[in-house]
This record gives C-alpha cells, sequence and structure tokens, in this order.
C-alpha cells in the first residue's frame, strides 16, 4: 500500500509518521520538503505530487489552525483549510485513492448540552470553523471514498500544548483563572494516530465504512478542570508548583478575536461501533502525556 502524508511535523502528523509506517510505503510531506510539493498554499502543487505518487492512501494532517489568526487572515486560511483540500479530493478521485481528513468540534455552533453526532446540522462561528466545514463540503462533492475525522482540544506531548501552559503559570503564580463554560475532551495526538491507522486498515476492506466520524477521546470536561486534573498529577509526580487556587471563570473573561463553541462534546458511537475500538477516557492520555514530559 502506497500512502501520502501531508503535514508530517504538526502534531498528528508527527504521531502518524509512527503510526502509518505498518501499513506500507510511506511518502511523508509538509511545506518545507523539495522532492514533492507539501505545502497546501499551493493547491494546484499538491494536486500535481498526488498524480505523481498515485498513493492508494491519502492522509492531511495540514490544515491552518490558528483560530484567533483567521479571523484577520481568512483568505489564507481558506485557501489551506478548502481551497487546497477541495485540490486534494479532486486528484484523490482520479488516481482512487481514499482520502483521510482531520476536521473539528467548530463546524457545530456548539449551543446546548448534547453532544454532537455527525449528520447534526453545521453552523461554525468563526473563519476557522467555516474554512473546515467547507473543506468538509468540498471532499464529499468531489471524492467518492474517504474518511473525515472531526476531532477536538487536540494535544501532544511535542511541542506546545494547555497541558505545558497551566505547569509553567503554576510554577510562577499562586492563582490561575481559567475557562469553566467550555466543555470537550481532551484528545491525545497518539491516539487519533492509532485510531487512524486502523480505520484505514478496515477501510481498505470494507469500503462501505468510508464517511465522516467523530474521533475524541471519552468523557467531559472543562478547561478548569482540566487544569486542575494537570496540576493534581504534576504534583503527585513530585513537581514544585506555586499554584494553591484554580479559579473558575466565564469564557467572558478572556475575549478572543474568535468566538469559541461552549459545547465541544461529540459523540463517538459511530466510530465505536464502526471500528469495533472502545475509545479511552481523556485522563488516561493525558496521564501518558505528563508521564512523558515530566518523568
Amino acid at each position: 500500500m502506497k500512502i501520502l502524508l501531508l503535514g508530517k511535523n504538526g502534531q498528528v502528523g508527527w504521531e502518524l509518521q509512527r503510526a502509518l509506517v505498518p501499513l506500507g510505503n510511506l511518502t511523508a510531506l509538509d511545506r518545507h520538503s523539495t522532492d514533492y510539493c507539501g505545502d497546501l498554499s499551493n493547491p494546484e502543487g499538491i494536486a500535481a505530487t498526488i498524480l505523481a505518487i498515485k498513493p492508494d492512501v491519502i492522509v492531511n494532517a495540514a490544515a491552518y489552525t490558528a483560530v484567533d489568526k483567521a479571523e484577520a487572515e481568512a483568505d489564507m486560511a481558506a485557501i489551506l483549510n478548502t481551497s487546497a483540500v477541495a485540490s486534494m479530493a479532486e486528484a484523490a478521485e482520479k488516481v482512487g485513492a481514499l482520502l483521510v481528513h482531520y476536521s473539528t468540534d467548530y463546524v457545530f455552533n456548539g449551543r446546548g448540552e448534547k453532544p454532537w453526532v455527525e449528520s447534526d446540522v453545521t453552523d461554525p462561528l468563526n473563519v476557522y470553523g467555516k474554512t473546515k466545514r467547507d473543506g468538509e463540503d468540498a471532499i464529499a462533492a468531489a471524492c467518492s471514498h474517504y474518511l473525515i475525522f472531526r476531532t477536538s482540544w487536540v494535544y501532544a506531548a511535542k511541542g506546545k500544548n494547555f497541558a505545558k501552559t497551566m505547569l509553567k503559570l503554576a510554577a510562577e503564580r499562586e492563582e490561575l483563572s481559567v475557562i469553566n463554560d467550555q466543555f470537550g475532551a481532551p484528545t491525545g495526538a497518539e491516539l487519533i494516530a492509532d485510531c487512524t491507522a486502523h480505520a484505514i486498515r478496515k477501510t481498505k476492506v470494507q469500503p462501505q465504512l468510508a464517511g465522516v466520524y467523530h474521533l475524541i477521546a471519552s468523557g467531559t470536561t472543562t478547561w478548569h478542570d482540566y487544569a486542575a486534573f494537570v496540576i493534581k498529577k504534576a504534583r503527585e509526580k513530585g513537581l514544585a508548583l506555586q499554584v494553591n487556587k484554580v479559579i473558575p471563570v466565564a469564557t467572558s473573561a478572556f475575549p478572543t478575536a474568535a468566538k469559541r463553541p461552549a459545547n465541544s462534546r461529540l459523540d463517538i458511537t459511530k466510530f465505536q461501533q464502526s471500528f469495533e475500538l472502545m475509545l479511552p477516557d481523556w485522563r488516561i492520555g493525558v496521564e501518558r502525556m505528563l508521564a512523558e514530559i515530566i518523568g
């Protein structure tokens, strides 16, 4: 099996390099690659790469993800998240490849408390969410064989993440104020990559599994409770921290350029049943990540 991975050095892309290798011959690119174009700001170049390599599977882990910056850079966000994805989908159809793409809970408006299911109507609140929704639509319009995984609150031990930021601040301050009215599930890039590899294997054998899925860790928390959990576990591991109070606050306490959904709960029933996997509680992955960054 020939696999083309785009966005190899992002959080999910880095883990995918490991998870996809056992499946076959992997070509992994990023925007700096020279042998082939891996730069999503060049949709024609991406299409040319796919037509040249003729992969059996394309995994797109590249995207414009700067949510607040996207409000001022709507054109660039649209090129990376929509135009490039449309070109990718058209080229995938020409070569008969399975296209695997990652989307987001931000395609929904975040109202209510019920976990979103795949068939719920999309209604993004910000530019980032709109461009990701439009990318989904472009795939559905041009490609007959695809997997779209909507995920949320993604983290990895590699690079920056919310837990690392909380630990840095907790070492410097006695009090932290953290948002407590947004609900979701922290989801590790490692989990996403492993689940992706498993889903590709099954879908290549059972093409009827193609479609849209929600892929996140199980359980629900808030940013405040996530931070409190990280601090508690870090202390158990012997990390010295200054903080003695984590204060819950409303989203309005931290104004941002882009509006965030309050309800990022995603129903994972379809994924679990289709691919015969049980997605672990979010705390398990966070503890693994903390063990890696703290030791």
